[in-house]
């Protein structure tokens, strides 16, 4: 931790130049450099081999060998019965919350009369097949699958498809699928990476072609749900997506170890984290930095965070009013407001991902059981994305349909803004119609 803990100062705001402010909000550039070639490399691959090739980037890119492609309910049940039951019990309390929290926010269906006789409608029709993405490596991510799939069975999405990679082992982690179990997952792959979301776009001999692909990953999972999602034989996809980040925003009275944990929560995700401290105290600046130096080669994953708080930022600033622009400047994914007035300052909030009240409101209660999605845009993307919901598990269809009466009314606004067009038949359409 020496060569980040030289690296993290104190910075003061209102001595910046308007460029220096902006290469201070700067995300962190991925360390994995141009990949988008060989990302291209690996959906051609699984396109043009299915199961086959999938299986030979797993070894090769997972250092693994998947014991079994597809794994059933028998799996997934012996998967279940050999997890801690603090463990299981832990996953059903979490479900409860965000079952009530995503159940709360399903899109209804509106129909409404836009004239005497002209009936529109608005319907939301659930995706699928949807293929879900759930990151393993050094942190299985178990939380994920709660996150995915609980809004995709309220959604109504008839099949719901998951891969995740495997282990050293070649197995899924068993808490993943005891979750993917009791979440109603349908059919569950030990595939990760660009391949397996290649496999979800494109389908394979096992894994169908799926609609629209969730979930995040690294930079390649990264790249691949973008080059997908750009082509129309491909798959949407949910948003896109960078390295988690956190900005937070205290005052004097916040608890400097609360913060760095908070911090550290999420640079220890990966190299590319990026987190944020802003302040209009200097003391709680100085405080927070050793606190980090201190707490940092602590943990399990201290060569990761040596790496990700050299990118982090601690900025000084003169009031509430500057902390607040410079957080709608950054649109973080996750913003943690830990002041004496937190709940005035979020109702100021305008781009974040999630937003985080008060000092007894920790991310991580949002990464696991407090009930919203923890799938949220980073990389700024804040500014015109939101947090994954039901709503984006479905699709909306519009219907409409006119009286004679109704089109002798409204009929003639519609061709004459066809005339101003300059579309000829689209204003016979209606004129034939009306004659």
């Amino acid at each position: 931790m020496k060569a980040a803990g030289k690296k993290l100062k104190m910075i003061r705001w209102s001595s910046l130049t308007p460029q220096d402010r902006q290469d201070l909000l700067q995300r962190p550039v991925s360390r994995q450099g141009d990949i988008g070639e060989s990302v291209a490399a690996i959906i051609r691959q699984v396109r043009h081999g299915g199961d086959r090739a999938l299986r030979e980037l797993t070894r090769k890119l997972d250092r693994a060998e998947p014991l079994q492609l597809e794994l059933g309910p028998t799996e997934m049940q012996k998967a279940r019965e050999s997890i801690d039951p603090k463990v299981d019990q832990a996953i059903q309390d979490a479900m409860s919350r965000i079952e009530v929290f995503h159940a709360a926010d399903v899109p209804t269906n509106v129909k409404v009369k836009t004239a005497p006789g002209l009936n529109c409608e608005v319907r939301y029709l659930a995706l699928s097949p949807v293929g879900l993405y759930i990151p393993g490596g050094s942190a299985p991510l178990l939380s994920t699958v709660l996150m995915l799939a609980i809004p995709a069975r309220i959604a109504g999405c008839r099949e719901v498809i998951m891969c995740s990679p495997p282990a050293r082992n070649g197995e899924i982690p068993p808490e993943i699928l005891a979750a993917a179990q009791l979440c109603g997952v349908d059919r569950v792959f030990c595939a990760g990476g660009a391949q397996a979301v290649a496999a979800l776009a494109y389908g394979t001999e096992t894994i169908p072609r799926c609609a629209k692909i969730f979930g995040p990953g690294n930079v390649w999972v990264t790249e691949a749900k973008q080059q997908v999602s750009q082509d129309p034989e491909g798959a949407a996809i949910d948003m896109p997506a960078g390295p988690s980040e956190v900005l937070v925003i205290a005052d004097r009275d916040a608890n400097p170890e609360f913060i760095a944990w908070d911090l550290l929560s999420q640079a220890e995700h990966g190299p590319d984290s990026q987190v944020l401290l802003v302040t209009d105290s200097a003391s709680l600046a100085s405080a927070l930095i050793e606190k980090l130096q201190t707490l940092a080669p602590t943990t399990a994953r201290a060569a990761i965070l040596e790496q990700s708080l050299s990118e982090a930022r601690v900025i000084l600033v003169d009031n509430m009013s500057e902390a607040l622009r410079i957080s709608n400047a950054y649109a973080p994914e996750h913003l943690i407001i830990n002041t004496a007035d937190a709940a005035a300052l979020a109702e100021q909030v305008e781009n974040a991902g999630s937003v985080f009240i008060g000092p007894w409101t920790p991310e991580s209660l949002g990464d696991y059981c407090s009930g919203p999605n923890h799938v949220l845009p980073t990389y700024g993307w804040a500014r015109s994305f939101g947090a994954l919901g039901v709503s984006d598990y479905m699709r909306r269809m519009t219907l409409q349909q006119a009286s004679r009466s109704a089109l002798a009314k409204v009929g003639p606004t519609a061709q004459i803004l066809a005339a101003v067009e300059g579309l000829e038949a689209h204003r016979m359409a209606v004129s034939v119609r009306l004659q």
